[in-house]
Protein backbone atom coordinates (compact mmCIF):
# COMPACT_ATOMS: atom_id res chain seq x y z
CA UNK A 1 0.00 0.00 0.00
CA UNK A 2 1.51 3.34 -1.32
CA UNK A 3 2.43 6.27 1.63
CA UNK A 4 -0.84 8.14 2.18
CA UNK A 5 0.59 12.42 1.92
CA UNK A 6 -1.44 15.41 2.60
CA UNK A 7 0.11 16.47 -1.71
CA UNK A 8 -1.58 12.94 -2.20
CA UNK A 9 -4.62 13.67 -0.34
CA UNK A 10 -5.18 17.56 -1.92
CA UNK A 11 -4.38 15.47 -5.45
CA UNK A 12 -7.40 13.24 -5.14
CA UNK A 13 -9.52 15.91 -3.96
CA UNK A 14 -8.71 18.63 -6.67
CA UNK A 15 -9.12 15.54 -9.18
CA UNK A 16 -12.51 14.51 -8.06
CA UNK A 17 -13.97 18.23 -7.68
CA UNK A 18 -11.85 20.84 -9.34
CA UNK A 19 -9.43 23.38 -8.20
CA UNK A 20 -12.15 25.98 -7.42
CA UNK A 21 -13.76 24.16 -4.90
CA UNK A 22 -10.78 24.66 -2.82
CA UNK A 23 -9.36 27.97 -1.23
CA UNK A 24 -7.05 28.98 1.10
CA UNK A 25 -5.04 25.85 1.63
CA UNK A 26 -2.10 25.35 3.55
CA UNK A 27 -0.61 23.02 5.84
CA UNK A 28 -0.50 24.48 9.49
CA UNK A 29 1.84 22.52 11.58
CA UNK A 30 1.95 19.56 9.02
CA UNK A 31 -2.29 19.61 8.93
CA UNK A 32 -3.74 19.61 5.32
CA UNK A 33 -6.23 22.53 5.63
CA UNK A 34 -8.55 23.44 3.06
CA UNK A 35 -11.76 25.73 2.73
CA UNK A 36 -14.56 24.92 0.74
CA UNK A 37 -18.45 25.93 0.84
CA UNK A 38 -20.88 24.35 2.78
CA UNK A 39 -22.72 23.36 -0.48
CA UNK A 40 -19.80 21.53 -0.64
CA UNK A 41 -18.88 20.31 2.22
CA UNK A 42 -21.18 16.80 2.15
CA UNK A 43 -20.13 15.48 -0.64
CA UNK A 44 -16.60 16.00 -0.03
CA UNK A 45 -16.75 13.81 3.76
CA UNK A 46 -18.36 11.35 1.30
CA UNK A 47 -15.92 10.89 -0.79
CA UNK A 48 -13.47 10.89 1.69
CA UNK A 49 -15.41 8.07 3.63
CA UNK A 50 -15.54 6.12 0.32
CA UNK A 51 -12.61 6.60 -1.13
CA UNK A 52 -11.15 2.94 -0.80
CA UNK A 53 -7.75 4.54 -1.15
CA UNK A 54 -8.28 7.54 1.35
CA UNK A 55 -9.85 5.72 3.84
CA UNK A 56 -10.65 9.21 5.94
CA UNK A 57 -13.92 7.08 7.66
CA UNK A 58 -13.64 8.84 11.57
CA UNK A 59 -14.42 12.56 11.98
CA UNK A 60 -12.52 13.30 15.08
CA UNK A 61 -13.19 17.18 15.67
CA UNK A 62 -16.57 19.35 14.29
CA UNK A 63 -16.52 22.52 15.64
CA UNK A 64 -18.40 26.27 15.18
CA UNK A 65 -16.46 29.48 14.85
CA UNK A 66 -17.25 32.44 15.07
CA UNK A 67 -15.46 35.88 13.43
CA UNK A 68 -17.45 38.90 13.78
CA UNK A 69 -15.51 40.65 11.44
CA UNK A 70 -15.39 38.84 8.59
CA UNK A 71 -18.17 40.65 6.48
CA UNK A 72 -21.09 37.96 4.77
CA UNK A 73 -18.34 34.92 6.69
CA UNK A 74 -19.18 35.57 10.37
CA UNK A 75 -19.79 32.29 11.16
CA UNK A 76 -17.76 28.81 10.40
CA UNK A 77 -17.35 25.33 10.93
CA UNK A 78 -14.23 23.08 11.39
CA UNK A 79 -14.29 19.57 10.27
CA UNK A 80 -10.92 17.27 11.30
CA UNK A 81 -11.14 13.65 9.36
CA UNK A 82 -8.54 11.27 10.31
CA UNK A 83 -7.50 7.93 8.14
CA UNK A 84 -6.46 5.50 10.83
CA UNK A 85 -5.59 3.17 8.25
CA UNK A 86 -2.90 6.08 6.97
CA UNK A 87 -2.71 8.11 10.43
CA UNK A 88 -3.65 11.45 8.33
CA UNK A 89 -5.59 13.95 8.84
CA UNK A 90 -7.26 16.56 6.70
CA UNK A 91 -8.99 20.03 7.84
CA UNK A 92 -12.06 21.49 6.72
CA UNK A 93 -13.36 24.46 6.95
CA UNK A 94 -16.38 26.03 5.95
CA UNK A 95 -17.85 29.77 6.63
CA UNK A 96 -21.35 31.44 6.25
CA UNK A 97 -23.53 34.40 6.88
CA UNK A 98 -24.57 34.96 10.70
CA UNK A 99 -28.02 35.74 8.74
CA UNK A 100 -28.28 32.34 7.34
CA UNK A 101 -26.35 30.00 9.80
CA UNK A 102 -27.79 27.02 7.74
CA UNK A 103 -25.46 23.66 7.30
CA UNK A 104 -26.74 20.51 6.07
CA UNK A 105 -26.22 17.45 8.86
CA UNK A 106 -22.98 15.32 8.68
CA UNK A 107 -25.50 12.68 10.55
CA UNK A 108 -26.29 10.43 8.05
CA UNK A 109 -22.31 9.57 7.63
CA UNK A 110 -20.93 9.96 10.98
CA UNK A 111 -23.41 8.83 14.09
CA UNK A 112 -20.36 11.23 16.43
CA UNK A 113 -21.72 14.35 14.36
CA UNK A 114 -24.66 13.97 16.07
CA UNK A 115 -23.46 15.59 19.44
CA UNK A 116 -20.65 17.83 17.78
CA UNK A 117 -23.40 19.50 15.36
CA UNK A 118 -25.94 20.16 18.65
CA UNK A 119 -22.80 21.76 20.04
CA UNK A 120 -22.32 23.90 17.77
CA UNK A 121 -26.21 24.95 17.59
CA UNK A 122 -25.96 25.30 21.47
CA UNK A 123 -23.23 27.92 21.03
CA UNK A 124 -23.46 29.43 17.99
CA UNK A 125 -27.11 28.85 16.90
CA UNK A 126 -25.66 27.31 13.47
CA UNK A 127 -28.94 24.93 12.40
CA UNK A 128 -28.05 21.58 10.66
CA UNK A 129 -30.29 21.07 7.90
CA UNK A 130 -31.66 17.46 8.24
CA UNK A 131 -30.38 16.20 11.68
CA UNK A 132 -32.06 14.12 13.79
CA UNK A 133 -32.46 15.87 17.46
CA UNK A 134 -31.07 19.09 16.89
CA UNK A 135 -31.63 20.83 20.51
CA UNK A 136 -29.39 22.41 22.98
CA UNK A 137 -27.34 20.10 24.66
CA UNK A 138 -24.81 21.32 27.75
CA UNK A 139 -27.17 24.70 27.77
CA UNK A 140 -30.78 25.09 29.58
CA UNK A 141 -33.62 24.68 26.95
CA UNK A 142 -35.13 28.13 27.49
CA UNK A 143 -32.01 29.99 27.01
CA UNK A 144 -32.37 32.93 24.22
CA UNK A 145 -28.99 33.35 23.03
CA UNK A 146 -26.08 31.66 22.35
CA UNK A 147 -23.15 31.87 24.70
CA UNK A 148 -20.06 31.24 22.05
CA UNK A 149 -20.88 34.33 19.85
CA UNK A 150 -18.81 37.17 20.62
CA UNK A 151 -21.46 39.75 21.05
CA UNK A 152 -20.56 40.31 24.66
CA UNK A 153 -17.18 41.85 26.61
CA UNK A 154 -15.39 39.35 27.75
CA UNK A 155 -15.30 41.52 31.07
CA UNK A 156 -17.86 43.27 32.76
CA UNK A 157 -16.61 47.28 32.90
CA UNK A 158 -18.19 48.66 35.47
CA UNK A 159 -16.85 46.18 38.14
CA UNK A 160 -14.72 48.13 40.65
CA UNK A 161 -13.14 45.61 42.96
CA UNK A 162 -10.49 44.43 40.43
CA UNK A 163 -7.46 46.38 40.20
CA UNK A 164 -5.81 46.40 36.52
CA UNK A 165 -2.44 46.58 37.79
CA UNK A 166 -2.98 43.14 39.34
CA UNK A 167 -3.83 41.53 35.50
CA UNK A 168 -1.30 43.07 33.57
CA UNK A 169 -2.73 46.20 32.16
Amino acid sequence: MAELTNQAVLERLTQKFGEQTFTDIGEPYGLLTVTTTREQIIPILEFLHADEFLQMNFLTTMCGIHYPSSKDQELGMIYHVHSLVHNVRLRIKIFFPIADPVVPTATKLYATANWMEREAFDFYGIKFEGHPNLIRILNVEDMDYHPMLKHYPLEDGTREDKVDLFFGR
